[in-house]
């Protein structure tokens, strides 16, 4: 028995004398691999670009598999880190039909794979689970396909098409740049896929509800135009949902120099302001004061909840300006 495992030991070497370094290379990463699985090189995060700490790694294997974290799977769909609120969707009857239940199968199968040096200052590899980045699509298609049989998920869908169409616009730039011999940067990279992300997501937000302009209507007893809007109607979103966002979050100064700027600059300021705040808090905010309007009976009652709730406001004084000076907001 000693002499069988001499020779293979024999043969082991004379078989890695004949080989090139790449192919001694590979040969260790293998056998690394056979004995405690693969190794991450590269590590990031999505937190500090897209504001989701999803952690993200790169592979040593052949493919340089790029993986997301377990816990990252359901966050980059807006579920929480915790819980088990992906599994439970992918389980319902119409995910089943559109083939949830192969990829439950999947997350239950997670890539092991070591991360850290373990050198001499560093702490011992440690053993992560995570999943190739492709089941994120292979998710977000079901959530879509779902939607055929009965999946009521608005939210959810709305990002798995953000995802799905950036992904795409972004992988095929990427081809056209490796074609032509091109290789972007790290930021131009990110900057590409936060811009698609943005575009898309722009698709699906929400416009300000046709009740909130009903009810100032109602309590400020504003005609309605042939076209377009009130000229009022300026005013009362500039004090009654930038200004108070613009206080809330720090941003006064921004918005001030904004609505001093004139025509199509102060359009773009605003935009930018915008964007800034951000469109859920912009989204939060519409409610807030749809609700005061709905429940007030006149616009004494509308602004005396308003003022309780965000403070004193700018006086809007529609009765010393004359409505021919401005064409209507389109």
């Amino acid at each position: 028995m000693d002499d069988l495992f001499e020779g293979r030991a024999k043969g082991g070497h004379t078989t890695a004398r004949r080989m090139t370094p790449e192919q001694l290379k590979e040969r260790a990463r293998k056998g690394a691999a056979a004995r405690w699985g693969a190794k991450a090189t590269h590590k990031g995060s999505f937190l500090e670009h897209f504001g989701v700490d999803v952690d993200c790694y790169v592979l040593d294997d052949e493919r340089h598999t790029a993986v997301i974290s377990q816990r990252g799977m359901g966050q980059a769909l807006g579920f929480a880190a915790s819980g088990t609120a992906l599994k439970s969707l992918l389980t319902t009857k119409a995910m089943s039909q559109a083939g949830g239940s192969e990829i439950i199968q999947k997350l239950e199968n997670p890539i092991k794979f070591q991360w850290g040096s373990g050198g001499s200052n560093s702490p011992p590899p440690s053993v992560v689970h995570g999943f190739d980045s492709g089941l994120l699509i292979d998710v977000c298609n079901a959530v879509i396909a779902a939607e055929r049989f009965g999946l009521r998920r608005p939210g959810v869908a709305k990002q798995a098409r953000i995802i799905l169409t950036a992904s795409a616009k972004s992988g095929i730039q990427r081809l056209v740049y490796d074609l032509a011999g091109y290789n972007p940067t790290t930021e131009e990279a990110i900057n590409a896929f936060k811009l698609y992300v943005l575009e898309e997501a722009k698709k699906y937000e929400p416009e300000f509800p046709n009740e909130l302009y009903f009810e100032w209507h109602r309590l400020y007893d504003l005609a309605v135009p042939e076209r377009g809007k009130p000229w009022q109607f300026k005013y009362l979103t500039v004090n009654h949902v930038y200004y108070p966002l613009a206080k809330s979050n720090g941003k006064l100064l921004t918005l001030l120099r904004a609505l001093k700027a004139q025509g199509g600059q102060r359009q773009k300021k605003l935009f930018q302001f915008l964007n800034e705040i951000g469109a859920r808090a912009l989204r939060m905010q519409l409610g807030r004061i749809l609700e005061m309007a709905e429940s007030a009976k006149d616009r004494a009652g509308y602004e005396k909840r308003f003022n309780e709730r965000f403070g004193e406001q700018p006086e809007l004084d529609f009765e010393t300006r004359d409505a021919s000076a401005s064409p209507p907001l389109s």
